[in-house]
């Protein structure tokens, strides 16, 4: 294959944003923690880097976001849904915004989310 040619993509490994969106993200004893608010796309490469959650509150009410890093989300077929290695508890204590007061995006802000997780920085 030459640098001009595209590798075959399989479309059903491919999702469109707006379908991801509003996914449910579950912890590991398939208790439902909240659904998926939206991406963080990395602008360079195209990949995503985070998917903010809905979490807490009654019915999108007194929710915060939280990042999560995309690599600490699965994909299960049959929940439906993505599901993250924590507990309720353990996400109560990650790095969390009110969705009204979105904080800047800089490098120091996912260095922080990133150490939250135990990753690394770009």
């Amino acid at each position: 294959m030459t640098e001009t040619e595209s590798k075959p993509v399989d479309a059903h490994m491919l999702i469109s944003s707006d379908r991801v969106e509003g996914t449910a993200v579950y912890n590991r004893e398939g208790e439902r923690l909240g659904t998926i608010d939206t991406l963080m796309i990395e602008k360079a490469s195209g990949q995503v880097e985070y998917a903010i959650l809905s979490f807490g509150g009654l019915f999108g009410l007194g929710s915060e976001h939280y990042p999560l890093p995309w690599a600490k989300l699965d994909y299960d077929v049959d929940k439906h849904g993505y599901v993250v290695d924590m507990t309720r508890e353990q996400l109560m204590d990650a790095p969390s915004y009110p969705p009204d007061d979105k904080p800047e995006f800089s490098a120091d802000y996912y260095r922080n989310i990133n150490a939250f997780y135990g990753m690394g920085f770009w």
